[in-house]
């Protein structure tokens, strides 16, 4: 599974009303932890919205894309467990989830504050690249990502998936991690003119697991 560049499961989604201490319950109880034991993750971190069209935003950073079709994440993917079963068949709901390759990091550290911009069609790396060279010489910004999707043509729907009834998809995005929740909400503002083709969002970091440097990294 050797790969320059590593890979990342990008994830937003609601809770139905009424349901969210069911989802904290089990995404810290025993989501992040289970999704942490297959081979080849390495970082996963989730996010409550403050701004923006989705209520959470979640991912997990890989060692390659390859991991995210393995036998042992498709065998979990396959047999969920009965909370699983519940969680995906009762209280996700708008559900976004797309195979990346992380194509860009800028910066060593990461923030308490992130905003997301998903793009439905393939976004101008080169722009998003020279905008994170640009936003990385202010001391308020963490770091920056740029994902590009990599999802398998053909890819059998999963049986998580199918519970959920259908994931929708992107072809990129960025993500810039924050130190404070005002510069989080200004960069937001500043992206939404900037980019109006995409979908922003602003999120605080809710918890987050990881391997050693995997959490910096």
């Amino acid at each position: 599974m050797a790969s320059d560049r590593p890979g990342i499961l990008a994830i937003w989604n609601d809770a139905a009303p009424g349901r969210d201490a069911d989802f904290n319950k089990w995404f810290q109880g025993e989501h992040l932890e289970e999704r942490l034991a297959v081979p080849g993750f390495l970082y996963g971190r989730r996010h409550h919205a403050i701004s923006g069209a989705s209520g959470y935003f979640n991912f997990y950073l890989v060692e390659s894309p390859d991991v995210l079709t393995s036998q042992p994440y498709l065998e979990r993917l396959n047999n969920p467990t009965p909370m699983t079963k519940m969680i995906m068949s009762e209280v996700f709901k708008n559900m976004n989830r797309t195979l990346c390759r992380r194509t860009l990091r800028r910066g060593a550290m990461r923030g308490a504050y992130a905003v997301t911009v998903r793009f439905n069609d393939a976004p101008n790396e080169a722009a998003l690249a020279a905008l994170l060279d640009e936003l990385l010489a202010d001391t308020n910004i963490a770091s920056g990502e740029i994902w590009l999707a990599a999802d398998p043509a053909g890819q059998p729907v999963a049986e998580e998936e199918r519970l959920r009834g259908g994931d929708k998809k992107i072809k990129g995005a960025l993500m810039v991690d924050t130190l404070r929740q005002a510069d989080a909400e200004t960069l937001g503002t500043r992206l939404k003119t900037q980019f109006p083709e995409g979908e922003v969002g602003v999120f605080r970091v809710l918890c987050q697991l990881g391997h050693g440097e995997a959490f910096a990294t």
